[in-house]
């Protein structure tokens, strides 16, 4: 190998070298995962909802797909403003009268002794370098460009529409859990009671006041209690387990605060709601992928240019070339698939300017309803917190009235029933008041705690 083909492979190998260090040194350094929050021993509503939105897998999936959006916009930016750069190396052996005959051409090796029909065995070690760059395509590019951005929005207002239900959800099993556990305890108090009236029915029985029926009536009821204590029992465990689900845990303590601070507003502005950004976002990338479709009857232009080295060990020749141009390519016609893709995409746009409609029709009906729900939430907590001091007042006169004597045990009985019913529906009434504030929030447009949990999202992302 002479002199100036080793100076010319090693200048091929450093520049190959230096291509190979610039990609590994683009590529993106592997994320580390963050680290998993804490669960506490005991649960607020704001605790809860920050940990749901950072531990849940619904959040979790919602990001991998923003940055697979990310990826995809920065994919069509890539081929919007940067050429593409491919280098090959490759060996072969012929001894084809025309493959042998370019080789030895391309090695610098030819001579008057060559016979052309037969010019022998040859090998050849080919490196090549080559720059290719659209320089126009009819906008399709630029239009790739705009459809991934706002696919990358669409992406981030999903993330957005799924926290904001995620977090009235997890105010709603917060307070299943605060109603089904004040539930409990009202039942527990009725058995106490049932019971405490029982052993007073049992001694004025014994004294001969009173009829073996008023006692089994006490017993009866004293049953059926126990059973609703073994629902309410069911339902709050149940209402645990759902709560942590929505909290990503499989197990682990579903201890509540019911007595915390966790009153929030009522904003007076409507904020924009996600779903509306989303959908919004999606009908910009599909009229983006309109203008893309439309430039495919557009010609396109490209621009390249090329290095080349060849060197065969059986001539002991070598060589290298170059070649640049620009190269134009126009459709002149193609049955018609273009003009199908143009309807398909108009008829796509229009179904999605309809949906949008029907969206805004829907978040209108939303929020009204959330009004309502609220409206009837207050006047409900008012009304029962004043059932509850009458009939507690009530029963205590009855239980008094039942140990002198004075009423029967059927009428003490349906006095602790319509306590105990009116306990269960005051604590309905005051979750049910908590859950249509987060209702109301979130057909506003708005997170729960915000702006606590919207600060601790975005350092998060």
């Amino acid at each position: 190998m002479s002199l100036k083909s080793v100076l010319t492979l090693r200048s091929f190998s450093h520049l190959l070298s230096a291509v190979c260090a610039l990609a590994i040194s683009c590529a993106p350094a592997p994320d580390s995962s963050a680290a998993e929050p804490a669960v506490p021993e005991a649960w607020t509503p704001e605790r809860a909802v920050i940990f749901g939105l950072q531990n849940s897998p619904d959040s979790r999936i919602a990001l991998q797909r923003i940055e697979a959006a990310q990826a995809a916009w920065n994919r069509a930016e890539a081929v919007l403003t940067q050429p593409r750069i491919d280098v090959s190396a490759a060996y072969a052996q012929t001894d084809n009268p025309m493959y042998s005959f370019g080789n030895i051409l391309n090695q610098g090796a030819f001579s008057n002794s060559i016979d052309f029909n037969d010019p022998g065995r040859t090998d050849n070690l080919n490196l090549k370098a080559e720059l290719i760059y659209r320089l126009y395509n009819g906008g399709r590019d630029q239009a790739g460009v705009k459809s991934a951005e706002s696919h990358y929005q669409a992406s981030q207002a999903g993330l957005k529409e799924i926290r904001h239900q995620l977090g009235f959800e997890i105010i709603q099993a917060y307070q299943n859990i605060v109603q089904a556990t004040d539930q409990l305890e009202a039942r527990r108090a009725e058995l106490e009671a049932i019971d405490s009236s029982l052993q007073v029915a049992r001694a004025r029985f014994e004294a001969g006041d009173l009829l073996r029926t008023e006692v089994l009536n006490f017993e009866v009821q004293k049953a059926r209690t126990s059973e609703n204590l073994i629902i309410a029992q069911h339902r709050k465990e149940l209402a645990e387990k759902i709560f942590l689900n929505l909290l990503g845990l499989e197990h682990g303590p579903a201890t509540v605060s019911p007595d915390s601070d966790n009153d929030q507003t009522i904003p007076e502005v409507q904020a924009s709601r996600p779903e509306l950004e989303k959908m919004t976002a999606m009908l910009d990338s599909a009229r983006a992928d309109l203008i893309r479709t439309k430039g495919v009857k557009r010609p396109t232009l490209d621009g390249f240019g090329s290095y080349q080295f060849d060197y065969g060990w059986e001539t002991d020749g070598s060589g290298d070339s170059w070649m640049a141009g620009v190269k134009l390519n126009y459709n002149l016609w193609d049955g018609g698939q273009g003009a199908s893709d143009i309807t398909a995409k108009e008829a796509e746009i229009r179904e999605l300017e309809e949906q949008l409609q029907k969206l805004n029709l829907a978040i209108n009906l939303d929020i009204q309803e959330a009004r309502l729900n609220y409206d009837q939430a207050v006047e409900r907590r008012g009304v029962t917190d004043k059932m509850v001091e009458v009939a507690r007042e009530s029963a205590q006169l009855s239980r008094e009235r039942f140990k002198q004597g004075v009423i029967l045990s059927s009428d003490l009985l349906d006095t602790e029933v319509r306590l105990t019913d009116t306990l269960v529906r005051q604590s309905a009434a005051r979750a049910n008041y908590r859950t249509s504030v987060a209702n109301l929030r979130r057909a506003l447009g708005y997170q729960q705690f915000q702006p606590t949990t919207e600060a601790l999202l975005e350092n998060q992302q």
